[in-house]
């Protein structure tokens, strides 16, 4: 997954000297802050009765664990991380925002530019709303939450784009972005209209950014009523002194943290909070990768018995082969919560900036001093350790081949992910380029499994710091050049 933005000139060191690990465009307080404003809505919800209680409520009250409640959780962790941004980050002030704050135009200066960009993002909308009607997945199952949520945004969406799109663009170093260049191409007539300003590089870079948040934004938007629930609902003594079900439990709590500040990731890119998106990713293979992972292409493709790449065949999970022995269970436990835990704190460091497929910066705190790609690694043991492949019931040894050799490919497709982000963000930041050079060497993870490359496949070619800056995602190599069909996106 990728990050925030420098907001600051990184130079490329020169190949004889030391590099260091550049400062991460996101700090640790305003993930942990909104982490914080999480828990106390959670502890909020699942208290509610005797919040009731206390207010003197007419009525019987149960827990908060409705689709809804889940919803409102986006107002307690996306709040505390803008106003930490603000306040303390002071992100606002950040180059990288595109926003000069000292500029203050008149709104008769920017109107017109405003007017246009305006009817490109109604367009944009009115587009994704299309793609959500024809396709038949948004209908159905949990997709059914996302898309009454999005019914009801959209008329305060139009309504309010309108004053802040006006207020922006008075700030706005260059108002004339990839919405405005899309509005313009469907605002002004062919015949008559001069049509030379508009650079379709830029409609394409509007487009990619907004398929990213259309297809996501939906989907983590549909997923989190049903963890969320099982947080609230829960009941500690029932699951007590079991570890099975405490590492369960624990395990959800995680995913649910994981995916509450992911979606606030795709909701809220907006510029004075320095989270909007740069760029999407330029590769046709990078999409590839990341879409085999999620509905609707991930269905029939990868999990159980009746997919393409199932790992599960015979398979009973950990629960089963560790039974009766207490000891290993917690051990096992702990195992799989740490895992969950570090895939989880990969999303929390993101902060406000979370999202697949794009650039937004670079991290380099948190896990990602350990290994440049924390949440895949995480993620792929976990599944290893809690399906355990390799032992089935039925004692097939051509089912035990099967899961783990499709496990593998899945492991794979995840690399595949990796290199391709790392192609898109090399060729992005300067400062990605030394944070990549820094981990070669210093990372812990990293470190030892690049000299275990060089020492099976000799020295690596290619290193980063070869790379010019101004390298196009086409030029570099690696990734971008070892795959088949390798091609922008465009």
């Amino acid at each position: 997954m990728t990050t925030a933005t420098n907001d600051s000139t990184v130079e490329t060191a020169p190949a004889s000297a030391a590099v260091t690990l550049p400062k991460s465009d996101v700090s640790s307080g305003v993930g942990f802050i909104g982490l914080l404003g999480l828990l106390l809505w959670i502890l909020f919800c699942r208290n509610f009765p005797m919040v009731a209680d206390l207010a003197d409520l007419e009525g019987e009250y149960g827990v908060l664990s409705g689709p809804y409640a889940s919803l409102a959780a986006m107002v307690f962790t996306a709040g505390p991380m803008a106003i930490w941004s603000l306040l303390v980050d002071r992100v606002h002030l950040r180059a990288s925002t595109g926003l000069d704050w000292s500029l203050k135009r008149p709104i008769e200066e920017t109107i017109g530019v405003s007017a246009i960009k305006i009817i490109g993002l109604w367009a944009t909308w009115a587009v994704l709303a299309g793609l959500y009607a024809l396709c038949r997945w948004y209908w159905g199952g949990d997709y059914l939450f996302a898309m009454e949520v999005l019914s009801t945004a959209i008329l305060p969406l139009i309504v309010l784009s309108v004053p802040y799109v006006i207020w922006l663009d008075r700030y706005m170093v260059e108002p004339k972005d990839g919405t405005w260049h899309f509005g313009a191409l469907i605002a002004t007539n062919p015949a008559h209209e001069d049509r030379s300003d508009i650079d379709m590089g830029a409609v394409k870079k509007h487009w990619r950014a907004w398929i990213i948040k259309g297809f996501f934004g939906a989907f983590m938007i549909s997923i989190l009523p049903g963890g969320f629930a099982v947080i609230v609902e829960a009941n500690p003594q029932a699951i007590l002194g079991n570890p099975i079900d405490i590492g369960m439990f624990l395990i959800t709590f995680l995913f649910v943290v994981d995916v509450q500040i992911g979606t606030v990731g795709y909701l809220f890119t907006l510029r004075p909070l320095d989270a909007h998106i740069r760029s999407g990713n330029p590769f046709l293979s990078g999409w590839l990768a990341a879409l085999l992972c999620y509905p609707p292409f991930v269905w029939g493709i990868i999990g159980n018995n009746s997919q393409i790449l199932s790992y599960e065949g015979g398979a009973a999970g950990w629960g089963h082969w560790l039974a009766g022995q207490p000891v290993l269970l917690w051990i096992w436990a702990i195992w799989l919560v740490f895992l969950t835990s570090v895939y989880a704190w990969a999303t929390v460091v993101f902060g406000i900036r979370f999202s697949n497929l794009t650039y937004r910066g670079v991290l380099t705190n948190g896990p990602y001093r350990y290994t440049r790609h924390p949440a895949y690694l995480s993620k792929n043991l976990f599944w290893w350790c809690s399906v355990m492949p390799f032992l089935v019931t039925n004692g097939s040894t051509t089912d035990m081949i099967r899961n783990c050799f499709f496990l593998a490919v899945v492991n794979a497709i995840y690399y595949w992910r990796a290199r391709t982000e790392e192609a898109h963000l090399l060729a992005e930041d300067p400062k990605y380029q030394q944070y990549y050079d820094w981990m070669e060497e210093n990372g812990v993870i990293t470190a030892r499994l690049s000299k275990l490359k060089r020492g099976l496949w000799g020295k690596v070619t290619g290193q980063s710091q070869k790379r010019s800056p101004d390298a196009t995602p086409q030029q570099i190599g690696g990734a971008a050049a070892s795959h088949p069909g390798q091609e922008p996106a465009e």
